[in-house]
C-alpha cells in the first residue's frame, strides 16, 4: 500500500466535511478552550514527577469522553475508533504522527474525573455558557427520571436482603476478585410489571429547547419525586410540568411557582372527564422530555458498565453533557 500523501488526507477529510461530518460543527460551535481551567485544576494533583514521557492534556482526554458518550463505546473500541476513523483524529486535534491514548489511560483519566468530581462541575459550566449564547431556560420546566439499566447481579435473597442493610456477605469478603464485580448501590425496581436492576437518572429540561438544566443521580429505586426539590432551578417562566409521580409534591413548589402535574385517579375515585382533559393538555407539553431520554437511552444507547454509585453518576452526568453538546449545536 503506498504511503498517503498530504493532499489525499486533505481531500478525505473535505469529503468527510461534505457528508455532513457533525463532530466537525460540535469543535466549531463549543469553545473548549474554556473547559481548560476547571480540567487543570482537576488534575494538577496527578502528576507526581516532571519525570518521563509527557501527560496527555486533560482536553483532549474529556474530548475523548465526550465521543465515547456520544456513540457509547467501550474503552477498548475507544481507543480503537480513534486510530481508526480520520473524523475522530480531526475532532480531537491528532495527527498520525501522534500518541493515541491507550484503553488504559482512558479508564485512569475517567477515574480521576470522577474522584475529583469534576464532571458535574464541567455540565454547569457548560450550561452557563448555553446562557451566554442565548440558549437559558424557557418556557418552563420538565422534571422527570428514567431507569438506566446496569449489568444484572446473580444474588440470592440472604444477599440481597444483606446489601439493602448495608452490609457485605461473609463470603464475598473472602473472595476480593467477586467483590469488586457486585453493584451494591444499584437496586431493583418494578415498573408497569417489569423488574429493572440498576440506577434511577432524574432531569429538569427546559421546555423551550430540550436541553437537560439540572441532572441527579439515584438507585433505581428511589421514588421519583423524593429529588423534586433539588432539581428546580431557574427559568423564565414559572411554568412546572411533571407526571402523576409527582402529584403529592405540588403543594411544596416555591412560591410563584405554577403546577402542571398530572392529576391521578384513587380507588373508589376516578378522574372526572375535565382532569382526564387536563391531564392530555399537559401531556402535549412533557411528552418533549421523553424525547430526551429516548436519544440518550435509544441513539446514545446509554448502559452502565461500572460498578459502583459514584462512577454510574459520572457516566450519566457525562451523557447528559454530551446530549447538550449534541443538542446545542442542533439549534444554536
Amino acid at each position: 500500500m503506498s504511503q498517503p500523501g498530504l493532499f489525499d488526507v486533505h481531500n478525505r477529510l473535505e469529503s468527510l466535511s461534505k457528508a455532513g461530518d457533525p463532530l466537525v460543527f460540535l469543535n466549531e460551535k463549543i469553545e473548549w478552550s474554556k473547559f481548560n481551567g476547571t480540567l487543570l485544576l482537576a488534575t494538577s494533583k496527578d502528576r507526581k514527577s516532571a519525570a518521563g514521557r509527557k501527560p496527555f492534556s486533560a482536553l483532549l482526554m474529556f474530548k475523548i469522553l465526550i465521543l465515547q458518550s456520544l456513540y457509547n463505546l467501550s474503552d477498548e473500541q475507544m481507543e480503537f475508533q480513534i486510530r481508526d476513523r480520520l473524523s475522530f483524529m480531526r475532532f480531537l486535534g491528532l495527527n498520525f504522527e501522534d500518541r493515541i491514548p491507550d484503553q488504559k489511560t482512558i479508564w485512569h483519566y475517567r477515574e480521576l474525573f470522577t474522584e475529583t468530581g469534576v464532571i458535574k462541575t464541567l455540565f454547569n459550566k457548560f450550561n452557563a455558557m448555553l446562557d451566554k449564547m442565548g440558549l437559558m431556560a424557557s418556557k418552563g420546566t420538565l422534571i422527570d427520571a428514567s431507569i438506566i439499566e446496569v449489568p444484572r447481579q446473580r444474588n440470592n435473597r440472604v444477599e440481597n436482603q444483606k446489601i439493602k442493610n448495608g452490609e457485605t456477605p461473609e463470603e464475598w469478603k473472602e473472595n476480593p476478585a467477586k467483590l469488586c464485580q457486585k453493584d451494591v448501590d444499584a437496586r431493583w425496581v418494578t415498573k408497569h410489571g417489569e423488574d429493572s436492576f440498576g440506577y434511577k437518572m432524574h432531569v429538569n429540561a427546559d421546555n423551550k429547547y430540550k436541553i437537560i438544566r439540572k441532572v441527579e443521580v439515584t438507585p433505581a429505586s428511589t421514588h421519583d419525586s423524593q429529588v423534586f426539590e433539588e432539581l428546580l432551578t431557574k427559568n423564565t417562566s414559572r411554568d412546572v410540568w411533571a407526571d402523576s409521580a409527582y402529584y403529592h409534591k405540588r403543594k411544596l413548589l416555591p412560591k410563584g411557582f405554577r403546577e402542571h402535574i398530572h392529576r391521578k385517579g384513587k380507588r373508589g375515585t376516578p378522574l372526572t372527564d375535565f382532569q382526564k382533559c387536563k391531564n392530555t393538555e399537559r401531556s402535549k407539553v412533557r411528552c418533549r422530555v421523553e424525547h430526551i431520554f429516548g436519544h440518550i437511552k435509544g441513539r446514545m444507547k446509554l448502559f452502565i458498565r461500572t460498578i459502583g454509585l459514584v462512577r454510574a453518576e459520572t457516566k450519566i452526568v457525562l451523557s447528559s453533557l454530551a446530549y447538550n453538546m449534541a443538542r446545542c449545536v442542533r439549534i444554536a
